[in-house]
């Protein structure tokens, strides 16, 4: 998370956002602007979504990438991947409320924040079931899984051949999940 810009209410965010060219994130008050993303970042991203979005097309549950908003209790945040519970015609909604799996590809700069502080905000969600951490420089793979209100589980799926996502029933194969991403050196 970036230095603070200024502060506001969430209505008050939500509706200036509206006019700014790059993505800002809020909580409590202050404003902070997001970095771009690395072509790594973003192709694992998309081979995530794209495999997730053919699992949930017949499903109830629908999944999107890097733009959509979602409100925790004292702000608003950008999860890379995000599949909400309430499939409906995807419409001008901007904010997602009932997320039931987010996954965040890591990169140097958020690394901390999306392990930490981020992973802390999305727990107070109910609908949140999964929580899902990809880091594509080293190809590392972690996933929390609800296991009571206020108890996760971990479990580290770096060595497995898949990704296993309970919430969505769904296992992706690793090598589709990285694929077209080079390591970092």
């Amino acid at each position: 998370m970036g230095v603070p810009l200024k502060r506001m209410t969430v209505d008050a965010f939500l509706v200036w956002e509206e006019s700014q060219l790059g993505r800002h994130e809020f909580y409590r008050g202050e404003i902070f602007a997001m970095v771009g993303a690395t072509a790594r970042h973003n192709r694992v991203i998309l081979n995530l979504a794209g495999r997730i979005a053919d699992h949930l097309d017949t499903g109830p549950y629908q999944v999107f990438a890097e733009s959509m908003k979602v409100r925790v209790a004292e702000g608003i945040l950008y999860p890379d991947v995000v599949v909400a519970c309430d499939k409906a015609q995807a419409g001008d909604e901007q904010v997602i409320a009932s997320p039931r799996l987010i996954i965040e590809v890591l990169s140097p700069s958020t690394r901390g924040y999306d392990k930490r502080d981020k992973f802390a905000l999305y727990r107070s969600l109910s609908s949140l079931t999964e929580y899902a951490l990809i880091d594509p420089s080293n190809f590392s793979v972690e996933v929390f899984t609800r296991t009571g209100q206020d108890a996760w589980a971990f479990v580290d799926q770096t060595a497995a051949q898949a990704l296993t996502l309970c919430s969505i029933d769904l296992e992706i194969p690793l090598d589709q999940g990285f694929r077209g991403v080079q390591r970092a050196d």
